[in-house]
């Protein structure tokens, strides 16, 4: 099999009347899957999608989603699925970034940056008799561009080849010693590599199958655990802090595992968690430039708590030193990753492509150590980005919106500490002379630019900003007024 959207089509042979996907609407077996993938894909294809073109898929967690991005792949396209909760500032970004020639969406009022557009009610779900794409993608073709912020606060497109997917989803299979009989409830936005690999390829290519759920709450996971009986999930620090602040657990007993990665979990929740939800909890690491995951605890072997595990099958994890020499066990350095995962690029962007992945390594930009065993424990990020509840959150983009605005001369972001959410931003804020404006119309300005997950808690209109002997803004300054005391 040369790239990842083929499986379907073995499996609706193999396990053809087999549960296979379902959300609250659909509820489709191997063969149903495949049929209303190859439908859609006829109905690309007639809309002048061609191998090598982008399709934008942009839905919130729904069957369709899923249908969308391995159409595109049957016939040889490249998918890019859209936060469904974007701005149409920043989805029109991402579309145009990535050359999209179409858009998947929700229907009249989406936006689709003036392209041509198939809304999800209009998506074909009966095959044409006998058809057959002209010719599949090879592995090394682009499969996925997932958008991911980065220092200059403009998304990137990270480009992730067929084969990228398939190592990556094996590996999970591997991993998790993943089976027909296991069942994946999906929590987690499929707008991130994580869920597509971990939630929704790996399932599939073992065989099992894939429960995708409505918006999430605690009191809807439960009920959904107890209907469907899940054997494992896989979510963020946040959402096990919400799940085990609740007073009353349903009947977990079908889980066999659970996943928790996106952010660094404390020993004291992990704990809780297993000991609440009686199941095991593995603790993973990875990046979307190294298709997911990089480095994991095993659910059934050796789990150190603190650490995230080992690297996954038929990776290497190294820790660098400021030359990029290989530094030895126990010390501290930067996190460095080799294998079939890592990316084939950034979209549109060498120099950035060829800083980051150096002779094979992908350098990830976060700071950790490996014991006698091989297990990394995080130590810092390198980068200044924050981890609100899952979402990564880069300052720079924040800092250049609120640039926008005519009275900002200046600003700085900074993470502070929140107690469900792990990281909030907050923004420091100097205005032009005489200028009235306050932190509150600086806000109203961001809700037309931003997503609310990138909205500042607070914005502080301040006389300077504080910086270093250098010039520099001193963002560690800033972000240690936060530290006595959690947001609210």
């Amino acid at each position: 099999m040369s790239d990842i959207g083929y499986f379907a089509w073995d499996l609706a042979t193999a396990r053809a009347d087999a549960p296979c996907l379902r959300d609250d609407h659909l509820d489709l077996t191997y063969r149903q899957f495949a049929d209303r993938v190859d439908a859609f894909a006829t109905q690309l294809t007639d809309n002048g999608v061609r191998s090598g073109d982008v399709v934008a898929v942009m839905l919130p967690n729904r069957a369709e989603l899923l249908v969308a991005l391995m159409a595109a792949w049957r016939i040889g396209a490249t998918a890019t699925p859209v936060n469904p909760t974007f701005t149409a500032v920043e989805a029109e970004y991402q579309f145009a970034d990535a050359e999209a020639v179409l858009v998947v969406n929700e229907g009249p009022g989406a936006p689709s940056g003036g392209r041509p557009t198939i809304a999800v009610a209009d998506m074909a779900t009966t095959p044409r008799p006998n058809w057959a794409p002209d010719s599949g993608p090879s592995g090394d073709d682009i499969a996925l561009l997932i958008y991911t912020s980065g220092s200059t606060g403009r998304p990137k497109g990270v480009m992730l080849t067929h084969d990228n997917l398939q190592f990556m989803s094996s590996s999970m299979v591997e991993h998790f010693s993943l089976t027909a009989a296991d069942h994946c409830l999906l929590v987690l936005p499929l707008f991130h590599v994580n869920a597509i690999c971990v939630s929704f390829l790996a399932p599939m290519l073992a065989g099992g199958q894939l429960s995708v759920t409505g918006r999430f709450s605690p009191a809807r996971f439960f009920d959904d655990v107890a209907r469907l009986r899940p054997t494992y999930f896989s979510a963020v620090p946040t959402i096990y802090a919400l799940l085990v602040s609740q007073d009353t657990v349903g009947d977990t007993s079908s889980l066999r595992f659970a996943v928790c990665g996106a952010a660094p979990i404390s020993k004291e929740l992990l704990d809780r968690a297993e000991q609440r939800f009686g199941l095991v909890i593995v603790e993973g690491y990875g990046l979307t430039e190294g298709t997911c995951a990089s480095a994991c605890n095993p659910p059934g072997g050796v789990r150190k708590l603190g650490t995230v595990g080992p690297a996954l099958p038929g990776q290497r994890i190294a820790i660098a030193g400021p030359d990029g020499e290989h530094l030895p066990v126990g010390v501290t350095g930067e996190v460095i990753v080799a294998g079939a995962n890592v990316m084939h690029g950034y979209r549109g962007r060498p120099e950035e492509t060829t800083r980051t992945v150096v002779d094979g390594w992908l350098h990830t930009g976060d700071v950790g150590r490996l014991d006698e065993d091989g297990y990394l424990t995080l130590v810092d990020r390198i980068k200044d980005m924050i981890i609100r509840g899952g979402e990564n959150i880069y300052p720079k983009e924040i800092e250049n919106a609120l640039a926008t605005h005519d009275g900002v001369l200046e600003a700085a972001v900074i993470g502070a500490p929140h107690e469900v959410y792990g990281e909030v931003p907050v923004a420091y804020v100097v205005t032009y002379p005489d200028s009235p404006v306050t932190g509150d119309q600086l806000t109203d300005h961001l809700r037309g630019c931003l997503t609310k997950v990138k909205l500042p808690v607070s914005i502080h209109v301040v006389d300077a900003l504080p910086r270093n002997p250098v010039g520099k803004i001193d963002k560690p300054g800033l972000r240690s007024r936060h530290r006595p005391a959690a947001v609210s």
